[in-house]
C-alpha cells in the first residue's frame, strides 16, 4: 500500500533502525527501560520548559517487561 511521508528532521540514530513507508516485518532486537523526570527528554528546536515539583518513581517489581529472546 502506498504511503505520504511529510517533513522529517532526524538529529541522530544510535543503533536504531528508521523505516519510512510499509513494513512487512518488524521486532525489536533490544529493549531498555528508562527514568527521567519530567521534562527531560524534551527534543525540539525552541523548548521552553517550566516543571514544578517533580518525583520519578524508578522502582520496578517486573522481573522481564518485554521478552525479545525469540526475536531474529
Amino acid at each position: 500500500m502506498p504511503s505520504v511521508v511529510g517533513p522529517i528532521k532526524i538529529n541522530s540514530v544510535d543503533g536504531g533502525v528508521i523505516n519510512f513507508g510499509d513494513s512487512f516485518y518488524l521486532s525489536p532486537k533490544s529493549a531498555s527501560k528508562t527514568a527521567a523526570g519530567s521534562g527531560a527528554f524534551n527534543t525540539g528546536d525552541f523548548i521552553n520548559t517550566n516543571n514544578g515539583m517533580n518525583a520519578t518513581n524508578a522502582i520496578d517489581p517486573d522481573v522481564v517487561d518485554q521478552i525479545v529472546s525469540g526475536n531474529a
